[in-house]
């Protein structure tokens, strides 16, 4: 008699891999075989994922059709099924297994365009928060400042391109060919920053890649003193200025010089 985890296991691979005989052998058929049986909700399991990955990826969709997208979606499920409740947050390593995929190499933007449309997807369906007041960080005294970190907005992405992915995403979404014709891929890399914005629309914007480089570290928690040493001919007032006025930090901390413990967190 098998345990409850070893039966969850077994029903888990025959409804999200290809081992259904193990999971058979837990179906009774009652006038159905039971590979028949389980069938039936894998056919809708494996539907419903694929439409979680078509919305979340609508140009990747739209650039290699239903059936190559649906193809590449179940292989995907099967080597990686989602681990939430939530089907909005289905795993964004869908980029990285296109990168990989072979019959997609002849798209080399694809991954690219990928990681684009997850991180507006992302943007679009993130948490409300406040933005910071920017008035607030004139309440750090200046001996705290080394140690200052900034938190960014839940909606906020970053990301890096070797083609212009931007301009792909929105041609092919726009099903304008002649745009689409007209972009140049030797054009990249592109350094983009996402960001849902007031009317809970994405919000786009191109870095220089400098800027951007700033905008990572201070997005993956570095201390807003190391992120200007290491910006180099940034204009790093400037541009936390516009970070700040566009919503992209929502509050910050001022702890220890390793994070480890932040003191205070102010709104």
């Amino acid at each position: 008699m098998p345990t409850l985890h070893e039966l969850q296991n077994d029903v888990a691979r025959g409804l999200i891999g290809r081992d259904t005989a193990a999971a058979a052998l837990h179906v009774v058929g009652d006038g159905l075989a039971p590979a028949a049986r389980l069938a039936v909700y894998r056919n809708t399991i494996v539907a419903g994922l694929t439409t979680a990955l078509r919305l979340s990826y609508p140009a990747v969709h739209r650039l290699v059709g239903a059936a190559f997208f649906e193809s590449a979606a179940q292989l995907f499920l099967e080597a990686r099924p989602p681990r939430a409740a939530c089907l909005d947050d289905y795993d964004p390593g869908f980029a990285d297994f296109l990168a990989g995929f072979a019959p997609a190499a002849a798209i080399p933007y694809l991954a690219g365009v990928a990681r684009f449309d997850w991180a507006v997807s992302r943007a679009l369906h993130a948490p409300d928060a406040a933005a910071l007041d920017p008035a607030a960080l004139g309440a750090v005294d200046a001996a705290d400042e080394k140690r200052l970190r900034l938190v960014p907005h839940p909606s906020v992405g970053l990301v890096r391109a070797d083609h212009p992915v931007d301009a792909i995403w929105r041609a092919v979404l726009a099903q304008d060919d002649a745009a689409m014709a007209a972009i140049d891929l030797a054009a990249g890399p592109v350094f983009l920053r996402v960001r849902r914005d007031a009317g809970g629309g994405a919000d786009i914007a191109r870095l220089e890649p400098a800027s951007w480089r700033f905008t990572a570290s201070l997005c993956a928690g570095a201390t807003l003193h190391d992120a200007i040493q290491a910006a180099g001919e940034v204009d790093a007032a400037t541009l936390l200025a516009t970070h700040l006025i566009d919503g992209v930090f929502t509050a910050f901390t001022v702890g220890d010089a390793d994070g480890r413990q932040p003191m205070e967190t102010l709104p």
